[in-house]
């Protein structure tokens, strides 16, 4: 029931056609109305949790050296004077470039220079090693030592930049995008503890070829003429949520976010169109007749590309406040069914037809990993890792997912995600999705639900409820 191929699709398409759905945005609100009517059309209780966050945009932008224009795109959420500025700020530079390649700021003198640096993608597959505990990988696609050797687009250099720039007196940046496509659209998201003071703009690892070499003509001596004018200001987000009420409080929580920064068919229209398949589908059991213990809460969130405020306040109110209304007892979020890309030989992104190397987040107790690791197999999702995160349930950091602000709330989470090279990109376009696996993702946490619903819900976690609730949370 519902968890059909063709719909699932059709629901990415329509989600794409709305975008970009960036919160305080026309496709943002478009976005949340659709995901709710869906929900409520379902027959599901249906609310919006509506939380103050930030909009960004740049107003103009370029950047020029030696009478030459390179392309550029901005670095999101640069040239601000703190976390919750908001207004117009027009940044003009002429300054002096300091190169410092992939070398530490610290390294070099850049008071008064715009720094030229190589943005690193610091995260490789191999990485996710140390905690896989469970690899389906029939066809050995994961261990091929080019998959091994792919890159995130997540974690990166970018904070680590601008922290040390800002403090060291540089008075902008030029990031070139070494480890990507020719591509300079790169949407790199707001990292949140890390404040992006200085202007930014990206280039294509070409231009900066082009840029070092220009350099090197003039003996290190070239200026930069850097134009980056920016607007923020506060918008609601708007994160949608649907109730399917079971007998207890006890809730299991099926997440994941419909806000966008590009056509995001793939980050994240995939997870959503996942989310609402899943609430239609255990709705038509409800209407059949079916009873459940446990109350299902199906949430897209917004925020997710603007300092995740909508998921910190969720947390608050419904995890930790101590007059919660749900006892949410487990949480399972999905993200990103795409396939896997490349570096093509014109320099651009190429997709692979095999599916992106993906990992499953989970503190869940060892007998439901076993389960877990059977369902993986049952249906056949194929290049999928399960990542043990117990040891992450306490830290400020959490799991680099969607579920991370009720992970380290002290929720038990099993986090479906993956990191395609074309994430934050225009070109994460409705030929990215890994159509073949949509309707096992689908299937596979249908079950995954079905079994939490059989088991106490205060057993589910690595660790007992008693103790869980005294490690630290709350501490994002």
């Amino acid at each position: 029931m519902h968890l059909q191929e063709t719909e699932i699709f059709s629901t990415i398409e329509e989600l794409v056609a709305m975008a970009p759905r960036a919160t305080g945005t026309p496709g943002g609100e478009r976005a949340a109305e659709y995901v709710s009517e869906r929900f409520a059309r379902a027959g599901l209780e249906t609310e919006t949790l509506e939380v103050d966050s930030y909009a960004w945009r740049s107003r103009e932008h370029g950047l020029e050296v030696e009478g030459c224009r390179f392309d550029c795109s901005p670095v999101l959420h640069s040239g601000l004077a703190s976390h919750d500025w908001t207004g117009t700020a027009r940044h003009a530079l002429d300054a002096p470039i300091v190169d410092i390649g992939a070398d530490h700021v610290r390294a070099h003198d850049v008071r008064g220079a715009v720094v030229l640096f190589d943005l690193a993608f610091t995260m490789t597959t191999a990485h996710t090693l140390p905690f896989t505990r469970y690899l389906y990988d029939p066809e050995h696609l994961v261990r091929r030592r080019d998959v091994l050797a792919s890159r995130n687009p997540y974690v990166t250099s970018l904070a680590r930049v601008m922290r040390d720039a800002a403090r060291a007196g540089a008075v902008g940046l030029i990031g070139v995008l070494r480890d990507y496509p020719e591509s300079h659209r790169y949407h790199n998201e707001y990292y949140r503890r890390t404040l992006f003071p200085l202007p930014g703009v990206w280039v294509t690892r070409t231009a900066g070829e082009e840029l070092r070499r220009s350099l090197a003509r003039s003996g290190g001596g070239s200026g930069a003429r850097l134009v980056l004018e920016v607007e923020r200001e506060r918008v609601v987000s708007r994160t949608v949520l649907g109730v399917l009420p079971g007998r207890s409080r006890e809730t299991v929580m099926v997440q994941s976010h419909h806000d966008s920064v590009s056509p995001g068919a793939v980050e994240d229209a995939s997870g959503t169109a996942e989310v609402i398949a899943l609430a239609e589908h255990f709705a038509a059991r409800a209407r059949a007749g079916e009873t459940r213990e446990k109350t299902l809460l199906f949430i897209t969130f917004d925020t997710h590309f603007t300092g995740y405020h909508a998921h910190m306040e969720f947390a608050r109110r419904h995890v930790l406040a101590a007059d919660t209304r749900w006892d949410i007892v487990f949480n399972t979020t999905i993200e990103h069914v795409g396939l896997r890309a490349v570096r093509g030989a014109d320099g651009g992104f190429e997709s692979v037809p095999e599916t992106e190397p993906r990992g499953i987040f989970l503190n869940v107790n060892p007998r439901f990993t076993q389960r877990i690791a059977r369902l993986v197999r049952r249906h056949r999702l194929v290049s999928t890792s399960l990542l043990g995160a117990t040891a992450l349930e306490a830290s400020a950091n959490g799991i680099p997912t969607d579920a991370s602000f009720t992970f380290v709330s002290g929720v038990p989470t099993v986090s479906l995600v993956s990191g395609p090279l074309y994430l934050y990109d225009d070109a994460d376009t409705i030929d990215r999705i890994d159509v073949a696996q949509l309707v096992p993702v689908a299937r596979f946490f249908a079950d995954v639900i079905d079994d939490a619903e059989q088991h106490r819900g205060s057993l589910l976690g690595m660790l007992p409820a008693p103790l869980r609730r005294r490690l630290p949370r709350g501490h994002w």
